[in-house]
This record gives C-alpha cells, structure tokens and sequence, in this order.
C-alpha cells in the first residue's frame, strides 16, 4: 500500500528481521532512518521514548484483520502525505465508526 501511495517501502521480513527482539528491530530502523508501522503500541513507544531521533512512528492501535488493518493504514497514508514525521507518533484507531489519527511528538520536549 505505501508503495501504491509513492512512498518507499519495506517489511522486517524482507529486512531479514523477522522473528528478532523489538530493540533489534528500533535500532535498525533508527539506523536506516525508517518509519515504523506496527501495532505493537506500548514495546514501541518505550522503545522510540528512550531515543533523541527517530524518522517516526505509527500505530495501528487495534489488533484488527488484515483488511480492517489496510483500510486502517491507508488512513494513515493519507493523514501523513506531506507531513515531517521525525519525532512524531501517528496512532491510528477506530473510535465508533471513523477511523481517528492523533499525532504527536515522541519523546516528548
């Protein structure tokens, strides 16, 4: 989908990170200077809270299916299009029917 959207994209699988703790995951995103997109809200934000640059971070707070988790991130896609996203938490949910983004700074100032 972010390759769709025109956005450069990859998967931990195709990184050869699948299976590898969080913290081995945060530090080769950190290095490579790459958004995360995960729905693992709360080892992430630690995670990311514990360093003084990331390139961002979003959140599809619900463990949903696969369909409901694209239609989820192309919300996402489309909330960040243009957006700088260094330092700065998108967490994507669904609050009634709408799909809700909030955006904020991590870590904080």
């Amino acid at each position: 989908m972010a390759r769709a959207a025109g956005i450069e994209a990859t998967h931990v699988n195709h990184l050869g990170l699948s299976g590898r703790p969080d913290w081995a995951l945060a530090e080769r995103i950190v290095k490579d200077e790459l958004t995360l997109v995960t729905n693992n809200r709360l080892d992430f934000l630690k995670l990311f809270g514990g360093l003084d640059l990331h390139s961002g971070l979003m959140i599809i707070v619900p463990n949903v299916t696969p369909s409901l988790q694209r239609a989820l991130f192309d919300a996402a896609l489309r909330y960040s299009r243009g957006k700088d996203l260094v330092n700065s938490v998108i967490e994507v949910s669904l609050e009634g029917k709408p799909v809700h983004c909030v955006e904020y700074r991590w870590p904080t100032d």
